[in-house]
């Protein structure tokens, strides 16, 4: 065995009885749209699946599909990222399918867990006790009887929900359920101390419950002498003090030591008092389940722990939430989360909401159910708003990124100044308002956006005043000009938009990315700073192949080519300061239009972020396919954005040429054509199960592709349903690299050579190959970029091999090829976004191996995408309601 420090065997898979799971990096990352979508982004391991068979060569309409397993391979997220990615889950020795119910999933359009039978079998709405009836719900645990009454705190929260579940069923109105006094909050409980059990007689403030009828479903207890707990049979030894007492105390509870430095960084310095005091903590920690964490408590309380203990509740209502998320949802209804709770076997799901609501850990807001098309109506002031709604929950950091996002784009919006010489019939509110301010606007000079001038930051004089005049101001025939010299009409529309607003959305396929950067270019041809930004370096790098092909004329000097091309960038580059313009003395983006292309990546935080850097009248076009799958994280910043029509939308009339762009443009509107493709563009293969999937697959990667188009083997992406499976990208990189590049893995598992995908953080992945390893960690050659991935990160999983990926991963780049995989199994992960993404990623061969017989055709035409709970289309479209009477109203186009 070799000494290099990366070198070594695969660590063995933990043992059964393990009860926690290391971390990994790709848990709740990008993309593994794994088939049996049955979790809403739990961390589970992945069944042994078997391989489902699929159509006979030639017989792809045959009806092949019923005999298949189906056998999901690993849990499913609601936009495909992995849930049940965790190396050693799968042997963790909790249920691989720990999953949001079936209620939830539906209410997303996901399947719920196959065969889940919920603890509590009564319906969502009927899981908790009437408000006022003083019932109690039956006493699961030996140790810990709760009284037949309620508490002040129960009691409170049961009216509560019972007010919640009146306004759902609308018997009462939302305006009057959020009109109320607030109720107080229920004083936070005591932590007990090391090695005392929570709730034990001595420690219990709650008042003595008053008589009440039994519930029907509880059995007689004795509530005036609760049973004290079974004494310890030792008490706990002393906590060590820093990362030492977190191993320490992870350990006693049967937890790998190896999650000490992810738990000590997620609670903080004091985490081994924190979960000795509250051991369901630990599933504040990425990769870890709730029968792990409830193994976890068993093990350091004894017989002191059951599933009424109100920590666990509190614990899994926000990891239910977290969970939410990571599939895609900003908030979760409340009826779906009460069944997910009661399917966790918490007795009071409605107490356990109100208490978490009234310690303020999550929200609660109301979303007006309005009849898709129509606009929404302003009520009288007379009259009460009485239009359905649905009570939405939520976490705190997820709501306040989408209100950042709706708020910024109205400030956007009102902010902006078109040009001076802009018809008064057209212009925007900004400069309505400010009519009778134009001589003081001479006076200070302003810039094109309307804010004070920073321009090209200039060199400072003595007095350390910047010098020189501020950017350029183009008038309306100004943009009219590059707007006429612009390559294509609807760049010309595009042009045009911008001039009048400041804030666009424009949509369009892949050949619509010239649109964009026509754009960037006339904005820099009239002085003004505009830079486009994409999601990935693959995109950056297209970006940028369009400006320069865009100089006039063709044989422009070198420096003019590089200026130009310098304005393509990434928004996570730009963000950092790695890439653009930098920040100015404000700390706001020195730039005066931003165009930020595969707008659907854009997940809520990011923008969030990046509306929140851009100086009040920037203009900002947001620019995407719709058709491509969201972002990996929650939300759906643009389609809400279009949804809510809040600002002027330019649809692009550019189409994809050639046979693969015929296939996709087909997908987009719910058709799955066959297309002529005379150079073999497209070609499908029909596979009868997976082990024929994969031997297809290398030998097109290996020997077809690079034989018949002459395109090497590492410029052809293999894409897949998801990373486990009999056919996933585990599978795949396995059989790749046996054929491609063989070894023994000797750097950490990897060898110089071969092709990796890099998370750096949640939803980003580096395509790159390993070119070697030292004591620091394995180096890798990302697009010509050399990065080095540290040792931990190594170990910690957040390295794979990278030939086959998941269409999350490979959203917003491109290839000369594309092998797209969908094997027998992959049936419930497919829908219209996932083919459309997979087969749009091939710019010269798009191959198909076909084993999902008629699930193609039916995803394409019948499930466009797995949909998610938001609010940011409320929030906009009240942003527009309420501006309709303000005097700088917001005029959507």
């Amino acid at each position: 065995m070799s000494t290099d420090p990366l070198t070594g065997d695969t660590p063995p898979e933990p043992e059964a009885a393990a009860a926690v799971p290391a971390p990994d990096a790709h848990a709740g990352e990008d993309t593994v749209e794994a088939p049996g979508a049955d979790d809403a982004g739990a961390v589970g391991g992945e069944p042994s699946g078997a391989s489902a068979t699929a159509a006979q060569p030639g017989e792809t309409g045959r009806a092949g599909a019923a005999g298949e397993s189906g056998t999901a391979d690993e849990s499913s997220t609601a936009d495909g990222r992995s849930a049940g990615d965790a190396p050693a889950s799968a042997d963790a020795g909790g249920p691989a399918g720990e999953s949001i119910p079936a209620d939830e999933a539906a209410s997303a359009g996901e399947a719920g867990e196959p065969g889940a039978t919920a603890p509590d079998a009564r319906p969502a709405g009927d899981t908790a006790k009437t408000a006022g009836t003083g019932d109690a719900p039956a006493d699961t645990s030996p140790v810990r009887p709760k009284a037949s009454g309620p508490s002040a705190a129960t009691a409170t929260a049961a009216q509560l929900a019972e007010a919640v579940r009146a306004v759902e069923r609308g018997e009462r109105s939302a305006a009057s359920f959020f009109a109320e006094a607030p109720r107080a909050a229920r004083p936070a409980a005591t932590k007990p101390p090391a090695g005392k059990p929570e709730g034990t007689p001595a420690e219990r403030t709650r008042p003595a419950p008053e008589a009440a009828a039994p519930h029907p479903a509880a059995r007689p207890t004795a509530p005036a002498t609760p049973r004290p707990p079974a004494p310890r049979s030792a008490p706990p030894a002393p906590t060590a003090p820093g990362i030492e007492g977190v191993r320490q105390i992870l350990t006693a509870g049967g937890a790998p030591a190896a999650l000490a430095e992810k738990t000590a960084e997620v609670l903080g310095e004091r985490a081994a008092e924190t979960l000795r005091a509250d051991p369901w903590q630990l599933l504040s920690v990425p990769g870890v389940r709730p029968d792990q964490a409830d193994g976890f408590a068993r093990a350091l309380l004894g017989s002191a722990c059951g599933p009424d203990d109100e920590r666990r509740a509190q614990a899994l209502v926000l990891w239910l939430l977290e969970q939410a998320a990571v599939a895609g949802h900003s908030a979760l209804e409340a009826s779906a989360l009460r069944a997910a709770l009661a399917q966790r076997a918490v007795p009071d799901p409605d107490a356990a909401l109100q208490t978490a609501i009234a310690e303020g850990a999550v929200l609660v807001f109301q979303d007006a159910l309005d009849t898709p098309g129509q606009s929404r109506p302003a009520p009288a002031e007379d009259e009460e708003d009485d239009r359905p709604v649905r009570i939405l929950l939520g976490l705190d950091r997820f709501a306040m990124a989408e209100e950042s996002v709706a708020d910024g784009l109205a400030r956007l919006l009102n902010t902006f100044e078109p040009p001076a010489d802009v018809p008064s019939d057209v212009r925007g509110p900004a400069t309505e308002t400010d009519e009778a301010e134009g001589e003081d606007q001479d006076q200070e000079s302003p810039s094109e956006n309307g804010a004070p001038a920073k321009g090209p930051l200039k060199a400072p004089d003595e007095a350390g005043e910047e010098t020189g005049p501020g950017p350029a101001r183009p008038s309306v025939a100004d943009w009219a000009r590059v707007a006429t010299a612009a390559p294509s009409p609807s760049a010309a529309e595009l042009i045009q938009a911008t001039a009048l607003n400041g804030l666009v959305a424009h949509t369009g396929a892949e050949a619509a990315r010239a649109e964009p950067a026509a754009l960037i270019a006339a904005a820099r041809s009239l002085g003004l700073r505009a830079y486009g930004a994409t999601h990935t370096e693959n995109g950056r790098d297209r970006l940028a192949a369009h400006l320069a092909d865009l100089l006039v004329p063709p044989a422009a000097p070198e420096a003019a080519a590089g200026d130009l091309t310098a304005a393509a960038v990434t928004v996570s580059g730009l963000l950092s300061g790695q890439e653009g313009p930098g920040r100015d003395t404000d700390g706001a983006l020195a730039l005066d239009l931003l165009v930020v292309l595969d707008a659907p990546q854009l997940d809520l935080e990011t923008g969030a972020m990046l509306i929140e850097s851009l100086t009040d009248g920037t203009r900002l076009i947001l620019s995407g396919d719709p058709g491509v799958l969201w972002s990996t994280g929650p939300g759906r910043l643009f389609a809400d954005l279009l949804a809510a029509r809040f600002c002027d939308q330019v649809a692009s009339r550019t189409p994809d040429f050639g046979p693969i762009g015929e296939l996709v443009s087909g997908i987009g509107i719910g058709e799955l054509n066959q297309v002529e493709a005379p150079g073999k563009e497209v070609v499908i293969v029909p596979v009868r199960d997976a082990g024929e999937a994969v031997h297809r697959t290398v030998q097109l990667v290996a020997e077809s592709v690079p034989r018949a188009f002459g395109i090497p083997a590492d410029q052809a992406q293999v894409i897949t349903v998801g990373h486990g499976g009999a056919a996933g990208t585990r599978v795949l990189n396995a059989a790749l690299k046996e054929r491609l590049n063989p070894g023994p893995g000797r750097f950490g598992g990897f060898d110089p050579g071969d092709r990796v995908a890099y998370t750096p953080t949640p939803g980003r992945t580096l395509p790159g190959t390993v070119t070697g390893a030292d004591a620091t960690g394995l180096h890798l050659d990302c697009a010509g970029t050399a990065v080095a991935v540290p040792r931990e990160e190594v170990e910690a999983g957040a390295l794979r091999h990278g030939w086959a990926l998941t269409a999350h991963q490979a959203a917003g780049r491109r290839w000369p090829a594309a092998v797209v995989v969908l094997p027998g199994d992959a049936a419930a992960g497919l829908t219209r976004s996932w083919v459309y993404t997979a087969f749009s990623r091939g710019e010269r061969h798009l191959s198909i191996i076909q084993g999902a017989d008629q699930a193609l055709p039916h995803a394409v035409t019948d499930i466009p995408a797995k949909e998610r709970t938001t609010r940011l289309r409320t929030l906009l479209q009240l942003q527009l309601t309420a501006s309709e009477t303000s005097p700088t109203p917001i005029h959507p186009k």
